[in-house]
């Protein structure tokens, strides 16, 4: 097929679902390993960090719920399953580790729901989706680590639990640009809108400012 891939999609997948009402930022583990030179999982990712901050600051100037999301085991991963089992730089989030800690800048705040995970996606085996819904909100907003795997899970969950999902591309890394950008691309055709951090503010400052009746 010589086909361009934008112009075979654009055909099929081009629809743009917008943002919800009440929406909740969660950001999916944002661990120290992938920051750690020395760590199996290092990913160079310090980019998707500092945008991920800003986009957490301006939530909470929206008076919009932030969740940060930490994936955590028992010492020899007795409670990770098969995934533990197939990948294995997964030891960097036993329990203890300097690893397993949320990278710098990061630390949790009082007002922020912390949720521990054992799987790649932030709602298998979790509260969350209940935790959302109780608290009557309508969409979920993305970013994260790694694109490819815990942040492409957790969209597709958010999108099955009825959660309107934006993903905030600035704001999610990888190791290696190739599965940054085809999950990127994947996740926009099918499951999400993928967004600009620069869209996201815009569309959080829209709603730091609307009428309280309306949101």
């Amino acid at each position: 097929m010589t086909e361009d891939l934008a112009e075979n999609y654009k055909r099929v997948y081009s629809n743009k679902v917008g943002f919800g009402r009440r929406p909740a930022l969660v950001l999916v583990d944002f661990a120290h390993a992938y920051f750690d030179p020395g760590c199996d999982l290092y990913a160079g990712v310090e980019d998707a960090l500092a945008s991920a901050l800003r986009v957490r600051k301006a939530a909470h100037a929206a008076g919009i719920p932030v969740v940060l999301t930490e994936v955590t085991y028992q010492e020899g991963g007795l409670d990770g399953g098969r995934f533990f089992e197939k990948a294995l730089p997964l030891k960097a989030f036993v329990r203890g580790r300097p690893t397993a800690r949320f990278a710098d800048g990061l630390v949790p705040e009082p007002d922020e729901i912390v949720i521990s995970k054992q799987y790649p996606s932030a709602f298998f085996g979790t509260s969350l989706a209940s935790t959302l819904t109780a608290a009557r909100i309508d969409s979920v907003i993305l970013g994260g680590l790694t694109t490819s795997g815990c942040v492409r899970a957790s969209c597709v969950d958010a999108m099955s639990h009825g959660f309107i999902t934006t993903v905030v591309a600035d704001a999610c890394g990888d190791r290696h640009q190739a599965p940054h950008e085809a999950n990127l691309f994947d996740m926009n055709a099918k499951y999400a809108d993928v967004v600009s951090e620069a869209e996201i503010l815009g569309h959080i400052a829209s709603l730091a400012f609307s009428p309280a009746g309306e949101r």
